[in-house]
């Protein structure tokens, strides 16, 4: 049997891997702090004979023994990321060293959860993985931005250094049920404002762009990398569809039949203004490439919405 170690195994992307997982057979060890994680996503799980969780922050070393590292542990949005923005560091950096030091021990493949906000504000568009990106080192975002990067210098280190199965996957918007409520991202914000008929916030003119990508997909994506044979990466996983944020409050304030208007607030600092995946390296290495478009995904997403808000 397959064991199978995955660190934020209880945060969003992180509850659907370990689902999806223990669906191919395998013994998964769900490793979390809950600091921006949550039990309801894998309490379906706990019975399950082949899941087990531990309690861990991995800014402290895990002795363990198993056969593959998906290492996604780390807030992932802005409002979490920055409420302890030196915590943010140590668990990209520290952490990083800690699951990276555990996969030289055992000889275990690990791949790492990086993000497209290594890019920064793009110059480059779409951002294909040779793009190096435009970051600013010491903005409100660097603390994930640059913990992101550092993380990444770690994972090719170690494989340069000391012959690690490191493998680096970009991610970019990811959306779906078991998003948390209060994590401020943009398509979980609109459902929520659009379901309790409150004006939907968009920053900015709402010209700026995102391409969203449903979880499965995703999850599909970072399975397939993990199987690869001798590839390292980076690759980005995302959808390659753009949307205008104006765009996308239109369409949730449609799908939800909502009588919300929309509102504008100023642009935070360091937002992108375009961001959106070349994937054209997933599909030829992996022959992946998202098949859930954002209608669809919306429309289950916001039924999720709907169930957790306990909306009549």
């Amino acid at each position: 049997m397959n064991r199978i170690l995955i660190t934020g195994g209880a945060g969003f992307l992180g509850s659907h891997l370990c689902e999806a997982l223990l669906q191919t057979g395998a013994d998964v060890l769900c490793v979390d702090n809950f600091f921006s994680g949550d039990k309801d996503n894998i309490r379906h799980l706990l019975n399950h004979p082949y899941f087990e969780l531990i309690r861990h922050d991995i800014i402290h070393p895990l002795f363990v023994e198993v056969d593959e590292i998906f290492h996604l542990a780390c807030p992932a949005s802005p409002i979490h990321y920055q409420y302890n923005s030196i915590k943010t560091v140590k668990t990209n950096v520290i952490g990083t060293i800690n699951m990276l030091g555990l996969a030289k021990r055992i000889k275990a493949p690990i791949l790492f959860a990086s993000s497209s906000e290594v890019y920064g504000s793009p110059e480059v568009h779409p951002q294909p993985e040779i793009y190096w990106g435009h970051v600013n080192p010491i903005g409100p975002r660097s603390c994930y931005d640059e913990g992101k990067r550092v993380a990444e210098t770690l994972m090719m280190d170690y494989n340069r250094q000391n012959k690690v199965n490191a493998k680096i996957v970009r991610i970019f918007n990811t959306y779906g049920p078991r998003m948390a409520t209060n994590d401020g991202r943009v398509i979980s914000n609109f459902i929520i404002q659009a379901l309790k008929g409150d004006p939907l916030t968009v920053y900015g003119d709402g010209s700026q762009t995102r391409s969203f990508c449903y979880v499965s997909d995703l999850i599909d994506g970072l399975i397939a990398m993990m199987k690869t044979k001798e590839f390292t990466g980076p690759l980005n996983l995302g959808n390659s569809v753009e949307y205008s944020i104006l765009e996308l409050a239109q369409k949730i304030i449609k799908f939800t039949k909502s009588k919300s208007k929309i509102i504008h607030k100023p642009l935070p600092s360091d937002d992108p203004k375009r961001r959106c995946p070349d994937i054209s390296l997933a599909r030829k290495v992996l022959g992946w490439e998202p098949k859930i478009d954002l209608e669809e995904g919306l429309e289950k997403t916001i039924s999720y919405f709907h169930t957790k808000l306990k909306l009549k």
